[in-house]
């Protein structure tokens, strides 16, 4: 059975999402990729009790990666790409081309992206510190203030560290 609840972070609210075997989603408010049906909400589930201590330690610095267990649902093509995402090393950003390379896919490139704006997780499999070949920030279903926000918050904090 799904359950949600939803987590006020400095960026906006998002909603969370888990089932039995992990979490399923972590969207903001606008994200087009949140189901309709979220089933349950919840405020005793353990893995979105552990999912919002993670996130506000992350939000505080004192975290650089996440310890969840995950249960998205994608393609097998879409499930590489996410696990990708999740080897960016935390203050760090990735193009799109290095991500496919990083598949064994080099010509991937735009899968790559439709991909990577598919991904259910915000923040946790972090999408966000994927950017464009030439440096610019390219989309991000949170919206880019926020994943300008994200990236600033990493990389201040990992030029302190």
């Amino acid at each position: 059975m799904n359950t949600f609840t939803h987590y006020h972070s400095p960026l906006g609210i998002m909603t969370l999402q888990a089932c039995e075997q992990g979490l399923l989603g972590a969207w903001f408010e606008i994200e087009t990729t949140m189901p309709k049906h979220l089933g349950d909400k919840s405020e005793d589930n353990p893995i979105l009790i552990n999912t919002i201590k993670q996130l506000d330690e992350y939000f505080a610095g004192q975290r650089t990666s996440f310890t969840l267990p995950l249960a998205a649902k994608g393609t097998v093509f879409q499930q590489s790409v996410w696990q990708v995402l999740r080897e960016i090393p935390y203050g760090e950003t990735w193009s799109y081309q290095q991500i496919a390379d990083a598949i064994g896919n080099p010509k991937a490139v735009r899968a790559v992206g439709l991909a990577n704006g598919k991904n259910p997780i915000s923040i946790i499999v972090p999408c966000h510190r994927v950017i464009g070949k030439s440096g610019k920030l390219t989309g991000y279903a949170g919206g880019l203030n926020r994943k300008a926000g994200l990236l600033e918050l990493e990389q201040k904090l990992f030029k302190v560290s």
